[in-house]
This record gives structure tokens, sequence and C-alpha cells, in this order.
């Protein structure tokens, strides 16, 4: 696998992970976030290439720094 596939494999992992660990659904993140339920489906499966901008987004509705949804390990919050 390409590291560009790793890389949004290790983000959608972080993204669901937190976001369980939150309490929230996608449809409640992707509200929080003002972006699609679908496309929340679609970064957590690895199927989009996210924009830094809506990273950032995530990682605010999240209210975690961007860098703990890069983090490739598991010290995730």
């Amino acid at each position: 696998m390409s590291s560009k596939g790793k890389i949004l494999i290790q983000f959608g992992q972080t993204v669901r992970k937190v976001r369980k660990l939150k309490g929230l659904s996608q449809e409640q993140l992707a509200h929080k976030a003002d972006l699609h339920r679908t496309y929340i489906g679609m970064i957590e499966r690895a199927e989009k290439n996210i924009t830094l901008l809506n990273i950032e987004k995530i990682a605010n509705a999240l209210e975690v720094e961007i860098i703990e949804l890069l983090a490739n390990d598991d010290k995730v919050i």
C-alpha cells in the first residue's frame, strides 16, 4: 500500500476512535464540523482525501488539536 493510502487509513481510524470516545455519532460530528454526514463516513473509511481546512473543522468539532488526529500512535486523547 502506498504511503498516501496509509495516511488516509490512519487519519480515518483516528477520527473514528476520537469520535467514539467523545460519544458522538457521525451525524453529530458532521453537524458540529459543518460537514455532510456521508463525508465523515468517507473520511473514516479512507475513501476521501481530506483538505487541511476540513481537518481543522473536524479537530475543532472533536475539541482536539490537529496533531492528535495526525498522530501515528495510540496516544490519542
